[in-house]
């Protein structure tokens, strides 16, 4: 058993769609971030920097905390979705998504879509930097079905948060390479049942 401490956003939800993608039994925890629950003195003592997603591993009392290292962990220790023939390849890829595509779409989340007109300078920013990841992973996936030689712990750390590009203010279909993957991906039943194990119901966003 695994205690799974989350919420309903692009990092929480790559921990429950690897969780259902390796068909572990796990315990979805929903810590409401609107209500600080991420601040309270419990969920300190396993995340020293306050945010989801958390793991404990019941079978060895492993805590990990930082999303990339939890989906290493679980890679390793099912030895599934980290092809060792592929290893660097992959792992530049979960660190490309965390470096990169999550702290720039994270801020584009909240200068485009929750705070809009505050700051066209930053709008204007955020919405180049979006553009050029989209243009990364399009290029990336123009010479490839997934992001290395077959589906892998890249894909899931980076298809939530592309799962948000209505928020970027993006239109999949000038990025054909990502919108075939992303449709693609999205139809995984393990992705469907892992994109809302927490929190409210959302529908996956369609191009």
């Amino acid at each position: 058993m695994i205690d799974l401490y989350s919420s309903p956003t692009p990092n929480g939800r790559k921990i429950s769609i690897m969780l259902e993608e390796l068909g572990v039994e796990y315990n979805p925890i929903f810590i409401n971030l609107e209500q600080k629950e991420q601040f309270s003195e419990d969920f300190s003592k396993i995340s020293p920097s306050n945010k989801i997603p958390v793991i404990v591993d019941k079978n060895n009392n492993q805590t990990i905390f930082e999303s990339g290292a939890i989906l290493l962990y679980l890679a390793k220790k099912y030895k599934k979705f980290l092809d060792d023939d592929y290893y660097w390849e992959i792992v530049q890829w979960v660190f490309f998504q965390m470096a990169y595509v999550g702290p720039m779409l994270g801020q584009a989340h909240q200068y485009l879509y929750y705070n809009p007109g505050k700051s066209k300078f930053a709008e204007e920013k955020t919405k180049g930097y979006a553009t050029h990841i989209y243009e990364i992973l399009d290029k990336k996936l123009s010479e490839q079905e997934y992001f290395s030689n077959e589906y892998s712990i890249a894909d899931i750390a980076i298809w939530p948060w592309t799962a948000r590009f209505e928020r970027h203010q993006i239109d999949l279909n000038n990025y054909p390479n990502v919108r075939r993957w992303y449709l693609q991906i999205s139809k995984r039943p393990a992705v469907v049942k892992g994109y809302n194990v927490v929190g409210d119901f959302f529908d996956i966003p369609k191009p």
